[in-house]
């Protein structure tokens, strides 16, 4: 993902990133706040923080449990 900025649509991206970055993170216990939290800081993010809502967050949480789950 080298150079690559990340915005609400790169949802794979963003789980890739936050996988790498939280290996042990327990999804179970993430809020939502927390996981927004989360991507906005991941350095190579890029998108306006404001245009987010629960649903792409659901959906990026659901991307993340699957790839975990492989």
């Amino acid at each position: 993902m080298s150079g690559q900025r990340l915005d609400w649509d790169a949802t794979y991206e963003i789980v890739l990133a936050l996988r790498d970055l939280y290996p042990d993170a327990v999804l179970e216990d993430l809020s939502l706040d927390d996981l927004n939290a989360r991507i906005v800081a991941l350095p190579s993010f890029s998108d306006d923080p404001e245009l987010v809502n629960d649903a792409i967050l659901r959906a990026i949480l659901r991307e993340w449990y699957e790839e975990i789950g492989d």
